[in-house]
C-alpha cells in the first residue's frame, strides 16, 4: 500500500526514523529535497548494496509526480524488498500542500 504525502508529513514531524528514498534526478535534489537518500532511479540496479539492510523494513520512495517512484517500487518488489511504499503525488503534491 502507498503512502500519502499527508501520512508522509505526519510521521517526519513525529520524528519516524524511515526509510526515505529520492529517486529523481541530482539537479532536482538540488532544487528541493525533504532529506531523503538520493539514488536516482537509473542508478538504482547498481546500488541496491547501499539499501540492502532494508530488504524487510519500510521503504519510502518518492519522485517528483510519483510515476518513477512507483517503477521504483516495482523494481525493488522484483529485487526481494518486501515493504516498498510510493508517495503518491511526489515533490509536486508535497509542495501544492505548502509542506
Amino acid at each position: 500500500m502507498d503512502i500519502t504525502i499527508e501520512e508522509l508529513k505526519e510521521r517526519m514531524d513525529k520524528g519516524e526514523k524511515l526509510n526515505l528514498i529520492d529517486v529523481r534526478e541530482e539537479y532536482e535534489f538540488d532544487e528541493f529535497n525533504i532529506g531523503a537518500k538520493l539514488i536516482p532511479l537509473g542508478e538504482l540496479p547498481d546500488r541496491l548494496e547501499e539499501i540492502n539492510a532494508w530488504k524487510e523494513e519500510e521503504i519510502l520512495v518518492h519522485c517528483r509526480s510519483g510515476a518513477r517512484s512507483g517503477r521504483a517500487k516495482e523494481y525493488l518488489a522484483s529485487e526481494g524488498f518486501t515493504n516498498v511504499r510510493n508517495v503518491l503525488g511526489g515533490m509536486l503534491a508535497w509542495q501544492a500542500a505548502g509542506y
